[in-house]
């Protein structure tokens, strides 16, 4: 993969099609919950996207819970991708522009993958910090009772 040939940009309509395949594949691994062609139309201002040479290379999704927390969900790179730096590289350039235009506020992730997010800065914390998520998906979540995600954080100042 050439870098110089990475792009990240807005999600537009166009982009539903893909989002709506990677992230039913990752849900498919119960890696992500799945979403809905009409929840990803609806929210698709929310969503980054990564192209490699023009063509879809992952996603990723952000959160305003207000009050200054957000979320990072919907992280998906496809399979060929990963391991190249598609998932950092997106999760950096949300994290630029919450720095530039929300800062100071809190950045947080339910993930499977803590040590991908520790290396990028973000610190394990516990999931109840979060009471907004475990009332508005986890209460959705068909491992609710027994959830096996790591909470992580990130404090921008």
């Amino acid at each position: 993969m050439n870098k110089d040939l990475v792009t990240v940009r807005k999600a537009d309509l166009s982009d539903v099609d893909d989002i709506y395949t990677i992230l039913q594949q990752y849900a498919a691994s119960g890696l992500l919950l799945p979403r809905t062609k009409e929840d990803l139309t609806m929210r698709i201002g929310n969503f980054r996207i990564c192209e490699n040479e023009g063509k879809f290379a992952g996603c990723a999704a952000l959160r305003d819970y207000g009050e200054g927390l957000f979320e990072v969900r919907s992280l998906a790179v496809k399979k060929e991708f990963v391991g190249s730096g598609i998932g950092s590289l997106m999760v950096k350039g949300i994290l630029d522009m919450l720095k530039e235009e929300k800062s100071p506020c809190r950045v947080f992730a339910l993930t499977y993958r803590a040590s991908f997010f520790c290396r990028l800065g973000f610190h394990i914390v516990e999931k109840e910090l979060f009471p907004q998520k475990i009332w508005s998906d986890c209460a959705l979540c068909p491992k609710a009772a027994k959830c096996d995600e790591t909470a992580v954080l990130m404090v921008l100042e």
